[in-house]
């Protein structure tokens, strides 16, 4: 008898940390279908969506009955079920590493750069706190520079073998590079525009943004 296998389906929306998932299928080469959730239009408060995730936010991932938010958990489950094709090193220490960087980049560069858009963009104008802008930049450049010098010489984030984290990487650099702040650092932005040279590579946030016909919020994870 023949069964069905259920196709993975990715809802997202276009400029987001959607992007981190995107590029792992499709560096996976996997069939998937990609449900656009508008986050505009209010398609994230809905209660269909909202089953999916309470949070409203994107990324989300069915795989058949299975659903997982959160960007940095799905791009590690889609490598740790296809490890074929050797998105997470196989070894320990080296597996341990890729979880460091993941959780850097989440923590250290992602960070700022969340504070930044909500006190210059997302927060209404009464919340929105300048200071916080130039505080949020000045330390997004204190652990780019730890970043930095963690790249010399190398190719990936970790190994001689591209994983997940330079996926994630390379995307929370487009968005630091989107707001000048890799003017001082030329060698992360090489290493992220050679990332983003890569056959699999999807859009970059421009581009992505560029897509809409209007501007996107938050709602992302």
């Amino acid at each position: 008898m023949y069964y069905e296998i259920p196709m993975l389906k990715l809802y997202g929306f276009a400029p987001t940390r959607s992007i981190r998932v995107l590029w792992t299928l499709r560096e996976l080469e996997l069939d998937f279908e990609y449900v656009n959730v508008d986050l505009r239009s209010g398609d994230a408060q809905r209660p269909e969506f909202l089953e999916l995730n309470p949070a409203a936010k994107v990324p989300v991932l069915a795989d058949g009955d299975f659903v997982l938010t959160e960007s940095v958990a799905i791009v590690l489950y889609l490598a740790e079920k296809y490890p074929e094709k050797r998105l997470l090193p196989v070894e320990t220490r080296e597996r341990s590493e890729v979880h460091r960087w993941l959780l850097f980049t989440a923590t250290e560069l992602e960070q700022p750069l969340w504070r930044m858009s909500k006190h210059s963009a997302l927060y209404p104008p009464e919340k929105r706190i300048a200071a916080e802008v130039g505080n949020a930049r000045d330390d997004f450049k204190a652990m780019a520079a730890v970043l930095d010098e963690h790249m010399a010489k190398r190719p990936f984030v970790v190994g001689s073998h591209v994983t997940v984290a330079d996926f994630v990487l390379a995307y929370t650099l487009d968005w630091a590079n989107e707001v000048k702040l890799l003017d001082a650092f030329p060698r992360l932005r090489d290493y992220m525009e050679r990332m983003y040279g890569r056959p699999a590579a999807p859009h970059r946030i421009a581009q992505a943004f560029a897509s809409l016909a209007a501007p996107a919020t938050s709602g992302q994870n």
